[in-house]
């Protein structure tokens, strides 16, 4: 785990910033008072950024739902060039920050990443699209992990998006050392089995990367960070958990008396039938891997991707 903080690009308003149309905000407490303390916040408004006041009249999204413009609703005026301008300019500024993620605000018509409304030509919502700043940011950072708030209500992707940030920030970290081919080998060591609970198709390809990689040069530098974050963007499954809870038990098998592998044996397939949430098999296996000095397993990632008190993996 990274020493220092997680560096997140966020939508003002969810820090509790009074930048919203109607003078509100939108204060998320998740994202301000459980996650805050391991993040460095890089609050954005766009709109206000981009000279808008507040309070102001109301934006929407009209026209095609693939490339909508940005109009002001009371007005009319089209704001879509001086939002496109300015969002160039200020996720060139972002680029030199090395974000590890960034959380939007839903619905907006310059943040929304999902399902924003887009109105017809009579003034109606036919379609959804994506806010003209979202869309900018996805196209500059196209391997950043980006979420919005609402979504982040559900714990399954909640728990998804904090892991990838995290990696991210891993990944940053490791970079910034220069690493030689045994480096690359050792970082990748330690994600195997996290990428594994992803996809094990990417595991495949990742591994083939890592082993024809030799030198590290920066381009591949970039395929392996790109395929990583590609691979953990994948939903882990509670099957693909089990399996690599089956997995680690094996560095037990000899190791453990009867009772205590059996003891293993039972709450991995509680798990697995959903009976307990993933923390209670992680922490048993945790438990073991320290006692008996198993380092391989003290070492990989998927035994603690992000900080507990986060209690991402207590849900069912």
């Amino acid at each position: 785990m990274a020493e220092e903080k997680i560096r997140l690009g966020v939508s003002s308003c969810l820090l509790g910033e009074t930048v919203r149309y109607d003078g509100g905000h939108k204060r998320d407490a998740f994202l301000a008072e459980t996650l805050g303390p391991f993040v460095e916040w890089v609050p954005v408004c766009p709109e206000v950024e981009l000279g808008l006041g507040v309070p102001r009249d109301t934006l929407r999204l009209v026209g095609e739902a693939r490339a909508p413009r940005l109009v002001v609703e009371r007005t009319g005026e089209d704001l879509t060039a001086r939002m496109q301008r300015f969002a160039r300019g200020r996720l060139e500024a972002l680029a030199a920050l090395d974000l590890d993620g960034y959380v939007l605000k839903r619905a907006s018509p310059s943040c929304g990443l999902f399902r924003v409304r887009v109105y017809g030509r009579e003034g109606v919502p036919g379609a959804t699209g994506r806010g003209l700043f979202a869309s900018a940011l996805l196209e500059r950072f196209p391997a950043l992990p980006v979420e919005e708030e609402g979504r982040l209500n559900d714990p399954a992707i909640r728990e998804n998006f904090i892991e990838r940030v995290f990696a991210m920030a891993r990944w940053r970290a490791f970079t910034a050392r220069r690493p030689r081919a045994r480096d690359l080998v050792a970082f990748h060591t330690a994600q195997k089995l996290a990428v594994l609970a992803h996809s094990p198709a990417h595991y495949a390809r990742l591994g083939r990367l890592v082993a024809s990689a030799g030198t590290p040069t920066q381009a591949t530098l970039d395929a392996y960070a790109a395929l990583l974050m590609e691979a953990l963007a994948v939903r882990a499954t509670r099957a693909r958990h089990a399996n690599v809870l089956q997995h680690l038990a094996g560095f037990f098998k000899t190791r453990l008396l009867p009772d205590e592998r059996a003891e293993l044996v039972e709450v991995i397939a509680e798990y697995r039938h959903g009976l307990v949430p993933l923390v209670v098999p992680i922490t048993l296996i945790r438990h073991h891997a320290r006692r008996l000095a198993v380092a391989y397993l003290r070492d990989q990632v998927y035994l603690a991707p992000h900080p507990k008190e986060l209690m991402l993996r207590n849900h069912a």
